[in-house]
């Protein structure tokens, strides 16, 4: 309970302390013109009020990575609250500031034309397609889940049947101009979210149930094949760092006010996406502690995690509050997978250079996405999750060097993302190796030799770039 409590408290007195040190980083200017001001359309440029553009950011970033990663990622024991608290503190919330800073500095365009910017022509070109391969996974990972939840407590409905009723309401939130309908009930999806989280938050706090003491021991029942390095850090992307987040940051950068606005809507809802996160593996790591713990738990019911949030929901909560658990649980993934195919629309529309404001070319993009969102769905759902999780962990890690690189031109402290770059880096490349999803070298010494070679030659070439750079806008001068 102590490791719990102290991690929240971090993750809290984070907001106000690491936070604020990252404004004076940005140079946060209240008098500069923002894009909803600069380029409203009525369409996807369009201010909201701060709270609104908050409340739609979490419930956008949020999907099911906070609940089922951290269920997935309390398998491996107590030492998951580090890297939710840690991880959410320097390198998630980090990267969603400065990136969402920088979106709104560059009239809110989408991430891959950032990268573009940044990093060069060719990493801009590489990141479309990754990106919207990646978005797609995640529309996918978001139709399947919510439905998978929906079905097991409502069966009122076929799991086919509640895939066809999510996907027709994505397709309609896509087409829709943002405050429509994202605008107007992601703030009542986003309260279901926060009563869910607290309401397990006070189970955790006064009911009869106990949090496993810190240990960096895994847990995990197939430790020998599933190392906590880098398996951990990929299992729990969303509550700790996710590049998918920086997919879906350009909507509310072309919806906020004032770049005084960008803490609160960027930092704060990935501050509180860590929160949610906590929680989750405390109740799971809790609620299965005398049957053996997350991992021998979940192994018996086919790993999923959709039946460990009915599970723990409904015993803890009773009838009404399970329900409304439920539904803050089938909210996130829903207005996640909404704003996923929307993403998508607005990078290939910003390749391509396609106005929004016709609804048929809106269309146009809209339908070739969808049907291959819903190819995918026929997808085993574990591959699509596994791929899902190392893609969004490459593409933070493409982020935070974009970060980087913007941070050294503006000639401020650029050593906040330039650790969690090289860091996540080197996630992604000894995942590349151990796993096999990819090379399949397993847990051994030279798997995890070659993760650092690969992060040695990604992270001199970028060093390097830095440096030739500062060399060139020096014999400018």
């Amino acid at each position: 309970m102590i490791t719990f409590i102290l991690c929240l408290a971090l993750l809290v007195v984070a907001y106000f302390t690491y936070g604020k040190y990252l404004d004076k980083v940005c140079k946060i200017d209240a008098k500069a013109e923002v894009p909803s001001a600069k380029l409203y359309d009525g369409v996807d440029y369009v201010p909201m009020p701060r709270w609104r553009t908050f409340l739609i950011q979490l419930l956008n970033i949020a999907g099911t990575g906070p609940i089922f990663g951290a269920i997935l990622g309390a398998c491996y024991g107590p030492v998951a609250f580090l890297w939710i608290t840690f991880g959410g503190i320097f390198m998630g919330a980090m990267h969603d500031y400065l990136s969402g800073v920088i979106l709104v500095r560059n009239d809110g365009l989408s991430i891959t034309e950032i990268v573009g910017r940044y990093l060069g022509k060719g990493a801009g070109a590489f990141m479309r397609v990754f990106s919207v391969i990646l978005l797609l996974l995640v529309g996918v990972v978001f139709v399947v889940s919510p439905a998978d939840i929906l079905s097991t407590k409502f069966d009122i409905l076929s799991k086919n049947g509640w895939l066809a009723i999510i996907i027709a309401y994505y397709f309609i939130a896509t087409l829709l101009p943002v405050d429509k309908l994202i605008g107007k009930i992601y703030p009542l999806f986003g309260a279901a979210l926060v009563v869910m989280a607290f309401g397990l938050l006070g189970v955790l706090l006064f009911g009869d149930y106990t949090i496993p003491d810190m240990t960096l021991e895994n847990l995990h029942i197939k430790k020998e094949t599933l190392p906590l390095v880098p398996t951990l850090f990929i299992t729990i992307a969303c509550g700790a760092i996710s590049g998918f987040h920086a997919t879906q940051s350009p909507l509310m950068a072309r919806c906020v006010n004032n770049e005084r606005e960008c803490r609160f809507v960027f930092y704060g809802s990935m501050i509180s996406e860590s929160v949610i996160a906590l929680i989750w593996a405390a109740i799971s790591m809790a609620f299965f502690y005398e049957d053996g713990g997350v991992s021998a738990v979940l192994a018996a019911h086919g790993n999923s995690a959709a039946w460990a949030v009915n599970e723990i929901s409904s015993t803890t909560l009773g009838i009404v509050g399970g329900i409304l658990a439920i539904l803050g649980v089938v909210a996130a993934p829903i207005t996640s997978g909404d704003t996923a195919f929307r993403s998508a629309r607005l990078i290939i529309a910003d390749v391509f250079h396609i106005e929004q404001r016709t609804k048929w070319k809106r269309l146009v993009i809209c339908v070739p996405i969808f049907a291959a969102g819903v190819a995918l769905t026929f997808v085993n759902f574990d591959v699509v999750w596994r791929y899902f999780a190392w893609t969004n962990q490459a593409l933070a890690s493409v982020v935070l060097w974009t970060i980087v690189v913007y941070l050294h031109r503006e000639k401020t402290n650029y050593w906040v993302a330039l650790i969690p770059a090289i860091f996540m880096t080197y996630i992604c490349s000894s995942f590349v190796f151990v796993s096999n999803q990819f090379v399949g070298m397993g847990a051994v010494p030279m798997a995890y030799v070659w993760g650092g070679v690969a992060t040695i030659v990604i992270s001199s070439y970028m060093i390097y770039t830095l440096v030739r750079n500062r060399k060139a806008e020096q014999l400018k001068k």
